[in-house]
C-alpha cells in the first residue's frame, strides 16, 4: 500500500509539474526568441529546435503534449518569434495556427524592372534568383513575404497583381482612347508615373498626353529621353541638349506617339488615370516651383508659365543653367511644340 501511495504521489507530482510547465510561464530572459522551423520538419525536430532556442523547457514534454492534443500533425513551418516567458501551450498554439513572422518588400511606383529585381535581391529573408521581367510587367506595391520565400515566386506575385489590376481597369476603359492595347496603356501610364510625384496630378497629366496623342502632337516627355540615355537610372543632373537631340527610340521629342516599351513600372493610380482620363483641353504643363505643375490649354498660356518657371530657376540658381531640359523649352528652340514635361529626371 505504501508503495502504491508513493507511486500515486509521484504521479500527481509529475502531472502537476507537467501542467505547470505546459501552462505556466516559459523560460525567462530578454527579448523575443526567433526560431525557424523548416518545411518538412517532424515533431521531434521541431521540439528540439524550440528547446535549443530556449523557447520551451522540455522537448520531451512538448512532444507528449503535441501528441496528446492532436497538434503533432498540425504544426506549421516558418519563422516564429516567441516573447520571453511564453508558456508551452502558447508556443504550441502559435505554431499550430501558423503565426509566423511577416516581412515586407516594397517596390516604389516608377522603378524600372531591373531596379525592382535589385530590391528583391537586397532582401535578406528571400532566397533564390529572380529574372528581370519586361518593363512595366509588375505592380509597384508593398508585398508581404516570409523568410525563405523564393525571389522568383515573389516576382511572379507582383506580375500577377499587375495583371489583375490591369484587367479590371481595362474592362472599364474609356471607349475613345488614342491607343488600342493594354500594353500601350501601361506604356503611357509609365510616362505619367515618371512625370509627376504629386498623386493628385496624375489624371491631369494623363489627360494632357491623351489629348496630345489624339492630335498627333509629340509627347515631349523628359523621362522618356532619360530612359533612352540610362534605362531609367537617375542622371543626377538635367538633360543635355545633345541628349534631347539624340535619335533614340525613346526620344519623344524626335519621335511621335508612344515609346516602344514602358519606361518604368506604373502604379494602379497611373494606370487608372490613362485608362479613364478626365476630359480636358489642356496640352501643356511645366514645373511651377512648388513640386507640382502649371497646366495650360494654349501656347500663349504655356509660354507665360514657362517664363515664370525660368524666373524661379534663376532665383534658385543665381543664373540660368547650361543644361537644357524639355520642361523649360521655349518656342524659340528647334522644337516646334513647347514641352509638357516636368523637371524630374
Amino acid at each position: 500500500m505504501a508503495a502504491l501511495a508513493t507511486l500515486a504521489l509521484l504521479g500527481a507530482v509529475a502531472v502537476g509539474w507537467g501542467l505547470s510547465t505546459i501552462y505556466g510561464a516559459g523560460p525567462g530572459g530578454e527579448g523575443d526568441r526567433t526560431v525557424v522551423l523548416r518545411r518538412g520538419a517532424g515533431l521531434s525536430e521541431i521540439a528540439s529546435a524550440l528547446d535549443r532556442a530556449d523557447v520551451i523547457e522540455s522537448a520531451t514534454l512538448f512532444t507528449a503534449f503535441a501528441q496528446a492534443t492532436g497538434a503533432a500533425s498540425q504544426l506549421r513551418a516558418g519563422e516564429y518569434a516567441f516573447p520571453t516567458g511564453a508558456s508551452m501551450a502558447e508556443v504550441m498554439y502559435r505554431i499550430r495556427r501558423g503565426e509566423i513572422v511577416r516581412h515586407f518588400v516594397t517596390v516604389p511606383e516608377g522603378v524600372t524592372s531591373e531596379m525592382a529585381v535589385e530590391i528583391l535581391n537586397r532582401s535578406p529573408v528571400l532566397t533564390g534568383v529572380a529574372p528581370v521581367p519586361p518593363e512595366g510587367a509588375i505592380l509597384p506595391e508593398t508585398y508581404q513575404v516570409s523568410r525563405g520565400d523564393d525571389r522568383a515566386a515573389v516576382l511572379e506575385r507582383m506580375m500577377d497583381a499587375r495583371e489583375r489590376v490591369l484587367n479590371r481597369l481595362w474592362a472599364n476603359r474609356a471607349r475613345d482612347l488614342p491607343f488600342s492595347t493594354r500594353e500601350q496603356a501601361v506604356t503611357l501610364a509609365s510616362i505619367v508615373e515618371k512625370e509627376t510625384g504629386v498623386a493628385s496630378e496624375r489624371p491631369r497629366v494623363a489627360a494632357v498626353y491623351v489629348n496630345r496623342l489624339r492630335q498627333g502632337i509629340p509627347l515631349q516627355a523628359d523621362p522618356t529621353v532619360v530612359y533612352g540615355v540610362s534605362r531609367g537610372r537617375p542622371l543626377g543632373r538635367g538633360l543635355r541638349r545633345s541628349e534631347l537631340d539624340a535619335n533614340t527610340p525613346y526620344n519623344t521629342y524626335r519621335n511621335s506617339g508612344l515609346t516602344p516599351t514602358p519606361i518604368a513600372n506604373p502604379g494602379a493610380a497611373s494606370l487608372a488615370a490613362v485608362i479613364n482620363p478626365p476630359r480636358t483641353d489642356e496640352l501643356f504643363f511645366v514645373a511651377d516651383g512648388t513640386g507640382g505643375h502649371a497646366f495650360a490649354r494654349t501656347l500663349a498660356e504655356h509660354n507665360a508659365n514657362v517664363a515664370r518657371w525660368r524666373q524661379i530657376e534663376r532665383g534658385s540658381t543665381g543664373a540660368a543653367g547650361t543644361a537644357a531640359t524639355p520642361s523649360t523649352t521655349t518656342p524659340s528652340t528647334p522644337i516646334t511644340t513647347p514641352s509638357t514635361s516636368s523637371t524630374q529626371p
